[in-house]
This record gives C-alpha cells, structure tokens and sequence, in this order.
C-alpha cells in the first residue's frame, strides 16, 4: 500500500472518530436519539470496511464485533445506557490507538499490550450487553412468530418468510403447500407456523375458500430474488413478505457502503442494486404511492416499504444515508479541493515576496517622478492587496472544532474528580490561520485542565457556598482588532491571592516588604515552581505548565491576562494575531530608521507637545484620559530631538490597555510581510520581527504589548501616585 493511501485513510479515520465522540457524547445527555446511535454505527463500520480493504486486519477483528453490538443496540435488543455509552467511548479510543499504530506501522505485528487491551474491552462489552436471542423482525404484535425466533439458537441467520393467501386461491388452483415443499430446493424450512385467518374473522367457513396464513423460518444462501421467484407464479393470489436474515442486513449494509460516490440513484434503484428488494416489491410501493391522493400528503417511499415490510427499517435509513452522502461528496468536491499544507505555505509566502515587489514598483515610480505610472501602480496594488487577503483566507478554520474537542475532556475529567461541569461553547465561528491553531491546542488543554481541577468545586462545596451544585466552564472567541480573542472561563473558587503570594515568598520569586497590586500578584502564577495545591494530582498541581502556558503564547505574538475574583471564579484571556503572515503596518520613523507598528493596533496620531496635550512625568492626558507614554528614541539608546525637532504620538492599543508611542515621523500604511528574525535577535526588547520595505531596507516590527508594558514601568518609577489611580480594574463579570 501506498503512503499516500495510508494517509488519507489515517485521516478520514480520525474525522470519523471524531464524529463518533460527538455523536456519544450527546447520546450521554439524550440516550433515546437513535441518530447519535447511526452515527455511531455509521462510523465503526466505514473503518471496518476501510481497515478490511487496506488489509488492517487488527483493526477489523476489533471493529466487527464491535459493529455487531452497535447493531443490536439500533435494533433495541441491548439499552443504550450510560454504561454501555461509557464503553463505547473508550472502545473509541482505542480504535484511534490501533489506526495510530497503523500509520507507523510497517507490517509490524500488533504489540501485545494493544491486543490485549482491545480483547478486555470486547470481553466487558459482551459482557455488559447479554440479552435474549432476537425477537421478531417482522412485527411485534405477532407472538407466535417471537417464539419461534426465540426457539431458534440460529436466528440471525434466518429468512422470515410472511405469506397470506387470499381466498380465491383454492379456486384459481394452488396448493400452499407445494410452496413449502419448493423452498426446499433453495435451502433448508426450519419450522412453519400456520395462522388461520378464519379465527381472526369469525365467519362461517366456506369449504372452498383459503383461509391459510404461514410464518415461515428458512435458512438459505440464496439472494432474496431468488426466494421471491419461488413464489412467483402465486403473486396476485397472495400478499408475500420476506425479511432477510441479519446476516443479510449486514452484507446490505456492506454493499451500501461499497456504491460508488458518483452513483446517485432513486431510493428505489439503490435498495434493488443491493439485493434488498425485489423488482415486484418497488413496482408495489410505487403503485401505492402514486394512488395516494391528495398529491401533497404522499407518503415518502421509504416509510412504503417499511410499512408493507419489504425492507428492515435500518437498511432504508443507511439507504438514505448513502444517498446524502453521495450527494454531500458531490456538491462538496464541486466547491472544494484538499491542499497540502506545505504547498499553501509556499503559496502564501510567494504572495509576501508579491507584496514587496509591489512596494518596491510604489518606490521607484516616486522616486523617479514617473506619475503617469501612478494609475496603474494603484491598480497592481489593489489587486495584489486582494491576492494577499485571499491567499490568507485559504489558511483560515474554525476554532470551533478545537473547542469541541475538550466536550470529552471535561466529560473524563468531572467523572474523575466526582463533579458536575456543564462545557459552554460560544463564538466557534471565529476564524484564524491553521498554524496558530495547532500551536494554541497544547496551551488551551492545559487551562481547562486547570479549571476542572483547581478552579471548579465539587458539588457539597458548591451547595454550601449557595452555588448550584453543577458548575460551568465557559470557552468563549471573538475577533478584536486584527486579532482573536479566547476566554476560558469557570465560575469556581476563584485564585486566593494570599496563598499566591505566601507561597511566592517562600520559594523567593518576592520579598515580604514588596507592595504588589492584585494584577502582579496574580502574574505570579506564571512563574516557574508556584502552586497553591497542597497535593498534586495527575491533572495539575506541581506548579508545571503555566510559564510554558505563557512562553507558548508569547512565542505566537500573543499574550495572555489572567483575572479572578474569591468566590467567583477566573477567566483566563489570551490574545492571539490572525495569521503569523502578512499583515497590514503602519510605518513610523525614528532618527534614520523606519519602524512598523500593526495597523490594527493603531488608534490615533497626534503631534505632541500641542496644548491640548499635558504631560506629567510619563504620562500624558490624552482627551481626559491619563495614559502612559514612552519615547522610542529613548528607548532604542538614541540621543534626545533637538529643539526644532517636531515629534508624534502614535495611541495604540492592546486588549484593554492603551498607550502613546512618541515618534519622529510618521510615513504611512505599509503591507508588511512578517519576516523571523534570526537566533541572534529574537530576545531585542520591543522588536517582535522584521520586514523588506519597497526600498530594499529592513524595517523592524514593534511589539505593541511589549512597549505598553514598558510604558507603564518607566510611568509607574517617575510618578507612583498617578500610577496608582490609573490602575484599571480588571476581573469583570
């Protein structure tokens, strides 16, 4: 097999794997939804079939027995509870960890420890789900026919036959029994149970007419056209039923599942291509639905078959299912394509290197003075500006589905720790690039570990503080100037400031005479080493994580807020650019060199030193709001302007803090592509990368977050009383 196979069938196993969580996960909070259950089954048995084509074979063994109780579960012959729901998901992950060890796997034999944990699980599902043998598949209300079913060991391999004579059918001249005694020929009559309609009726019996009607279990090979013809010559004198066996339903399923994508026929069509109906038994359906008056009130021919039972239930709705499959594929590969992830990175940083040659066009038409060139520059540019956004769209998802994803951590996590946790998902239509998605799932799986585990109370501690005694976590997104946001939040205990900074004392990260505000004091979580927890768990608990937490997130241009209050709760906010890219800049000068600040950031400018600009130590009152400045000529180690020198304040803005960034020029928007910098300058204070200008030169991007925070330190040494009353609040409900 191929590598390119194995891959695609990793994939598209872990999509349905994934389906299947979701799907069990809501059967936990509505266990009677039958459609969780499909899809459920839906899934297990697409592996079956994919794992059986790739020669898998430890992946069908485990699959199939598995399918079967699933089966048994839609036909209501097992409870769908929430042991068996608890079951099915670990049977589910162990699946994922077979297909896992098919990816690496080079004809390597399955590890024992695999095999063994896969045999334990199938011994507890067996074991959970012993039940009768199976009933009736015909009706329920006909017990004669539930006994014989219950009398047969082998009953999911037989055929149930239903024949109902008419009463002419002595007199047009047919023996019932010589049909009996054909069925032979195609195989082997197990017992035949003899209903006479004449009791039903309870009128007077004429000698002439039939009033015979046969339950009849016959285990036979052969397809149901063949069992049908049997009866053929017999058809108009006789309403014929005949249900396949379960093994039947099986092999209907798996050849439902083999149709080609690209064969979107008739339900009708469909089921007969399968074997599951015969050619009379449409004809009839048909017939009924077209003589269903009025028009409007048809039924659909689906429930016609059902109700004149000439096909089971599941095989009709699996039928449906492949039909919208079909259907779903189809309109799907009409309006997409998958794209390898390498090849769209390279897509996109031909757009940026697009970008500067645009910029660099943009230069030299003014410097050379060529204004007749203007118009169309303009023009390129425009385009190259769409080329941009949409090449970067095509990296855009969802972060719904990595939000999805914690409904079982959360699910897991409360049954370990004996409490009640409801997961609430808002904004997961918010988009951002696919890497900055990968990167962030690690980070997010360690906050909301830490909000089951610390943050949440169990449910005594919770009624006795007048909480109810389910608590709530809360993953939340939305986008925010040129980035997005993400909040998780619980409504638990909340962060006890006083533990925090006791214990910070005692591993030495403070000194007991350090004044801290509460917002410092809750950044110390941050450090390396600090946990309040008394006793760690495998969840959380040993002061790891959180610095990584934090370095992670700074390390995507991010940045991370923690806030809580006692009692209430902790909400944890991380910042994060929508793509690593390309992004739009506003350029700034500073002596001879040019600066980029993210344009998204930028709120104002202004020219400073205007009398409606006053100034006290580093703060400056901008409009009646007090906010700290800094001068990037001070900053970067350069000498003070000169008196003639005119200088500007750029208000910029991250999250809810806002500062004033003094510069020397101002020069424009600016289409910035995001370059690294190297190993050497990846710590510069200030400096979050670099770009190429139209001119050729480098320009350095300013990390806006860093200079804020640097802002409010210089502002809070030169005048601690103002400082004190600019402090914003920060734990908001």
């Amino acid at each position: 097999m191929s590598e390119e196979a194995k891959q695609i069938f990793v994939q598209e196993s872990e999509e349905l794997l994934q389906e299947m969580e979701d799907a069990l996960l809501m059967m936990e909070e509505d266990p009677d939804d039958t459609e969780h259950l499909n899809s459920v089954f839906r899934a297990m048995h697409t592996i079956k079939g994919s794992g059986g084509i790739f020669g898998f074979n430890f992946i069908v063994s485990f699959t199939h027995p598995l399918e079967s109780e699933l089966d048994r579960a839609r036909s209501g012959e097992r409870p769908v509870d929430q042991e068996l729901i608890a079951l099915l998901l670990k049977c589910k992950d162990h699946t994922a960890a077979l297909v896992e060890f098919a990816a690496q796997s080079t004809d390597a034999p399955l590890p024992l420890e695999l095999q063994k944990a896969g045999d334990h699980l199938l011994d507890q599902l067996n074991a959970s789900g012993q039940s009768p043998a199976a009933t009736s598949m015909l009706s329920e209300t006909e017990s004669q026919v539930e006994t014989l079913f219950k009398e047969q060991a082998d009953a999911d391999s037989l055929w149930l036959i239903s024949l109902d004579f008419k009463p002419d059918t002595f007199r047009n001249g047919f023996d019932p029994l010589s049909f009996i005694r054909y069925l032979n020929n195609l195989g082997e009559v197990v017992k035949v149970i003899t209903i006479y309609q004449l009791d039903e009726t309870g009128e007077e019996m004429d000698p002439e007419s039939c009033y015979l009607s046969f339950r009849i279990a016959f285990n036979s090979a052969a397809s149901k056209t063949e069992v049908y013809d049997v009866f053929e010559f017999v058809q108009e004198d006789c309403q014929i039923r005949i249900l396949p066996p379960q093994s039947k339903q099986s092999e209907y399923l798996d050849l439902l599942d083999n149709v080609p994508d690209g064969s979107c026929q008739p339900l009708g069509e469909l089921l007969l291509s399968i074997g599951a109906l015969t050619q009379t038994e449409l004809e009839q359906a048909l017939l009924t639905q077209n003589n269903s008056e009025p028009e409007a009130e048809r039924k659909q021919l689906g429930k016609i078959l059902v109700e004149q039972q000439s096909v089971d239930k599941s095989t009709v709705k699996e039928a449906l299912h492949k039909q919208e499959k079909i259907k779903e594929k189809v309109s799907k590969e009409a309006r997409s394509i998958r794209v390898d992830a390498q090849k769209l990175g390279q897509l996109i940083n031909l757009v940026g290197e697009l970008v500067i040659s645009s910029a660099s066009i943009q230069t030299q038409i003014r410097s050379l003075g060529l204004t007749s060139l203007n118009d169309a520059a303009s023009g390129m540019e425009m385009l190259v500006e769409e080329i941009r956004d949409t090449a970067l769209q095509l990296r855009m998802v969802q972060i719904g589905d990595t939000f999805s994803r914690f409904k079982r951590v959360v699910r897991d996590v409360s049954k370990e720790l004996g409490k009640e946790i409801e997961l609430v998902i808002s904004g997961g239509d918010s988009e951002l690039d696919k890497s900055v998605v990968e990167k962030i799932n690690d980070p997010l799986t360690h906050l909301v570990r830490n909000s089951l585990d610390h943050g949440i109370e169990p449910p005594e501690e919770r009624l006795a503080a007048g909480k109810p005694a389910k608590g709530t976590l809360t993953l939340n997104a939305y986008h925010d100037s040129g980035h997005i946001v993400l909040e998780v939040a619980d409504d638990g205990a909340g962060l006890d400031v006083e533990k925090i900074q006791a214990k910070a004392e005692a591993i030495g990260l403070v000194t007991p005479d350090q004044v801290l505000s509460q917002r410092e004091l809750l950044q110390l979580i941050f450090e390396p080493g600090l946990s309040t927890k008394k006793e760690a768990s495998n969840l959380s608990g040993r002061g790891v994580g959180m610095d990584v937490v934090k370095r992670n997130i700074e390390s995507l241009r991010g940045a991370i807020e923690l806030e809580s209050e006692r009692g209430k709760g902790t909400r944890v906010t991380i910042r994060l650019p929508l793509t690593l890219a390309i992004i739009d800049g506003f350029l700034v000068g500073i002596e001879k060199e040019s600066y980029i600040i993210p344009l998204s950031m930028v709120q104002e400018c202004v020219e400073f030193g205007a009398e409606q600009l006053q100034h006290q130590g580093n703060y400056v009152n901008f409009r009646g709001e007090v906010m700290p400045f800094i001068h990037l000529r001070h900053f970067f180690g350069l000498p003070p302007a000169g008196p003639e020198q005119r200088e500007s304040l750029v208000i910029v803005r991250f999250g809810r803090t806002r500062a004033a960034l003094v510069v020397d020029s101002l020069l424009g928007e600016q289409q910035t592509v995001i370059k690294p910098l190297g190993a050497v300058f990846q710590n510069l204070p200030g400096i979050s990368g670099a770009t190429v200008l139209g001119s050729g030169d480098i320009a350095l991007i300013l990390s806006v977050q860093e200079l804020i925070e640097r802002a409010e330190q210089y502002a809070e040494q030169i005048n601690p009383a103002v400082a004190s009353t600019h402090k914003p609040t920060l734990y908001q409900h």
